[in-house]
């Protein structure tokens, strides 16, 4: 899925399994977004952020073209715009930030929080590209333990992509979690939609390992709700934080 194949400068195309619930998976666009503009980048250079807005649902049933525009190379900061289209038209723009390497401590301010390893929890994953060991979903809050296995262990551009496909899936979780709770009417469902994505990548990433997902909603009701989640390492290391805004509709009856 990450392999793009270049059919013109700075263009280059993609593919993306059906999604289990219709269209392409958000997480899968924005980990391709990042992988095409990483290409147009120094290797000197790692992503320290990305913005993305979702734009329309995807069709696995056609390419996508990622059309990459290079904002800005500076000395110690890289810029790039990234467009995904399809024919129906633009289904997701990103902006991504690459920094050159420097020699610095990072000082972590987020607690690792107190959670059950992944070995002593059952998987509960919709794909099989991934794994996922859940820890929490109620009240606002979604926890789990995540992992693409067959993800290069050493790649740092992959490891920030499978991070960040990974990174769209407790967000709408997190959201509808606290609906459920302030409705107090049980059984009512919520389809979330995801809105836009932003991840800010804070320490080196191992892209095969298990990392812990731990999402808050900070607030909802217009009737969007924001999710704010942080993602650690095994060892406890603050890989990533990440946003998300995520649309809430009642949820339809599937055929």
């Amino acid at each position: 899925m990450m392999t793009l194949h270049e059919n013109a400068p700075d263009r280059l195309i993609g593919r993306g399994p059906q999604y289990p619930w219709g269209g392409l998976f958000g997480g899968q666009i924005v980990a391709q977004s990042l992988r095409a503009a990483a290409a147009t980048v120094d290797t000197g250079f790692r992503v320290h952020s990305l913005h993305a807005y979702f734009i329309r649902k995807g069709d696995a049933e056609e390419p996508i073209r990622f059309d990459v525009d290079r904002l800005r190379n500076g000395r110690n900061f890289v810029t790039r715009a990234v467009i995904a289209r399809q024919s129906m038209g633009a289904i997701l723009h990103m902006s991504a930030s690459f920094q050159c390497r420097e020699a610095a401590q990072y000082v972590q301010a987020s607690p690792f929080p107190d959670v059950p390893p992944p070995e002593d929890l059952d998987n509960s994953s919709w794909s099989g590209m991934f794994d996922r060991r859940w820890v929490h979903d109620q009240d606002g809050r979604a926890q789990a333990w995540l992992r693409i296995p067959g993800a290069p262990p050493d790649d740092p551009v992959l490891a920030a992509c499978a991070l960040a496909f990974l990174s769209d899936d407790l967000a709408t979780d997190a959201v509808r979690s606290q609906q459920q709770s302030a409705d107090g009417v049980s059984g009512r469902q919520w389809d979330g939609i995801s809105l836009d994505h932003a991840i800010w990548f804070h320490h080196p990433i191992a892209g095969d390992d298990w990392q812990l997902h731990d999402f808050r909603c900070e607030g909802l009701g217009t009737p969007r709700g924001l999710a704010v989640g942080q993602v650690f390492s095994p060892n406890g290391d603050h890989l990533a934080t990440v946003a998300q805004e995520v649309l809430l509709r009642p949820a339809q009856p599937r055929a």
